[in-house]
């Protein structure tokens, strides 16, 4: 299968964005200008200006003597690029290989789906009228790299070896180079010897040239990947009712659920895009600790997620196309039910955890996740209790908390809550390195009546240059009002300092 892109150029965006959002009339001239080192340069201009003369890099007090009406807004690079971002991601309803390509256009990947709509023609009209429909004029172009039918949108030219030299590169040097060997086209470019022009050019030129002439191979980098199961809906007569959205919502979910259980998996991400007939786009998506296909557990987390949304869905004039994909999938096999029939208390958990989830947000959950390492400090960290590992991980994999098992009956080894950074306190011993028998932290003195210890761990010395790192020894202390400490010295006396320094690293409950 040839490969076959789809790109759109947009001449008139900045100035018909504004159009669009009512800060300026559609048929007078306008010029959008930005400063440049203290004067006023035009930066892009609307079809009327152009016509009358005015193009972008002239300065505006000249623009204004040649054409007193015109009339000047300040050019706002960063929505531009938010108004592409917004078309290009309407675009994934024809096709889910879609990269915007800032400040001219975007490109579709269209191979093997434009039969879909009728073939590449009726393709093309519905992209077209659509974005006609929306107040942008546009300018499509086919070839078989995103390079050249981005280069052909944007010149209006059939041919890749009629583009002009500006195809090549927007560096003005480049260009005078170009032109001063005698070039007019792409198509002079390509005719001369390879290594001629990349002795005197440069590779990336060379490189510009094959993507332009399709004799090379270019990556399209999509706003977003391409999901292996998927199901959508298209409608003739856009739907606005919640009710018929959800019905069809449990349709697509039946049919992901099939095309899991074919591949032996479960979905771990859920992803719903509502497609709405003016060519917005509303997505929404659910996280499950554990992979899922049953499709009445995920409705239920999506009737969660809608709930808490602090904008509810707004259908306009109705949803055209209603698309579920699941991007994330892991291996699922047939669970085990309980005695009684009903699920497992494991089970009951992750659904619990699934429902937290999608209504207060991913990443609103935490959990103690393991680390590889033995200072107490780092032994640890907060993780999302959503990005639970699938079955089948290793224990070290699982969500365990980081400290030492507790035995029944008998205290934690190590405190749960630890202070950061641990604070000094000052500490009476019968010996240097000895255990502590009084000790005075925040001004208050408390007498050891217990003490266990010391649990000796060595610093990291294979992450420091020279080696150098005091070791610790923790001792587990209760005072006489039975209050329980985490204390360690820090440094062996006489072998690693002289004076070791001691602190309170944390409490127990």
């Amino acid at each position: 299968m040839h490969r076959r892109i789809l790109a759109l150029a947009l001449p008139w965006l900045p100035a018909e964005r504004l159009v669009r959002a009512g800060a300026a009339p559609a048929d007078t001239p306008l010029a959008l200008i930005a400063n440049d080192r203290g004067r006023q340069i035009i930066r892009a201009v609307n079809e009327a200006a152009l016509a009358e003369g005015i193009v972008p890099g002239l300065a505006l007090a000249d623009a204004r003597a040649r054409l007193p009406g015109l009339r000047a807004l300040p050019h706002d690079p960063a929505a531009d690029t938010a108004c592409l971002d917004w078309l290009a991601q309407g675009a994934t309803r024809w096709s889910p290989m879609v990269a915007a390509r800032p400040p001219h256009g975007f490109v579709i990947d269209i191979s093997g789906c434009a039969h879909l709509l009728g073939g590449e023609a009726s393709l093309v009209a519905d992209i077209v009228t659509r974005l006609h429909r929306l107040g942008f004029s546009v300018q499509p172009a086919l070839a078989a790299t995103p390079a050249a039918a981005l280069a052909l949108a944007r010149f209006g030219v059939e041919r890749t070896a009629h583009l002009p030299l500006a195809a090549l590169s927007d560096l003005e040097p480049v260009q005078i180079g170009l032109r001063r060997a005698g070039l007019r086209c792409v198509g002079d470019l390509a005719r001369l010897p390879r290594a001629a022009v990349a002795s005197r050019f440069g590779e990336a030129l060379l490189a510009a040239l094959d993507a332009l002439t399709e004799a090379a191979a270019q990556p399209l980098d999509p706003l977003q990947p391409a999901a292996e199961v998927m199901a959508e809906q298209r409608f003739a007569s856009p739907i606005v009712q919640h009710d018929a959205v959800r019905a069809v919502l449990e349709r697509l979910l039946l049919r992901c659920g099939a095309q899991l259980g074919a591949r032996g998996q479960g979905g771990r991400h859920f992803a719903l895009a509502l497609y709405r007939s003016d060519g917005h786009v509303a997505q929404l998506a659910v996280d499950t600790a554990e992979p899922q296909r049953d499709a009445r557990a995920v409705l239920r987390l999506f009737d969660e997620r809608i709930a808490a949304l602090n904008d509810p869905l707004d259908p306009g004039f109705g949803y055209d196309l209603v698309r579920l994909a699941v991007p994330i999938t892991a291996p699922l096999d047939e669970s085990q039910l309980g005695l009684d029939g009903g699920a497992l208390a494991e089970t009951q958990l992750s659904e619990l955890v699934d429902r937290l989830t999608a209504r207060l947000g991913r990443g609103r959950l935490r959990r103690l996740e393991h680390a590889d390492t033995h200072i107490p400090e780092q032994a640890s960290f907060l993780g999302s209790l959503a990005d639970c590992p699938p079955p089948g991980a290793t224990a070290r994999d699982c969500p365990a908390a980081a400290w030492p098992s507790l035995v029944p009956g008998e205290p934690p080894a190590r405190p749960i809550r630890l202070f950061d950074p641990p604070q000094p306190i000052e500490v009476l011993a019968e010996v240097p390195d000895g255990p502590p028998r009084r000790f005075r932290w925040r001004g208050r003195v408390h007498d050891v009546a217990a003490h266990e210890g010391p649990e000796r761990i060595a610093a990291q010395w294979w992450q420091r240059k020279d080696g150098a790192g005091l070791t610790r020894d923790y001792w587990r202390v209760e005072d006489a009002t039975g209050r329980r400490f985490w204390l360690f010295r820090h440094g062996l006396y006489e072998r690693e300092t002289a004076a070791p320094g001691w602190y309170l690293h944390g409490l127990f409950a």
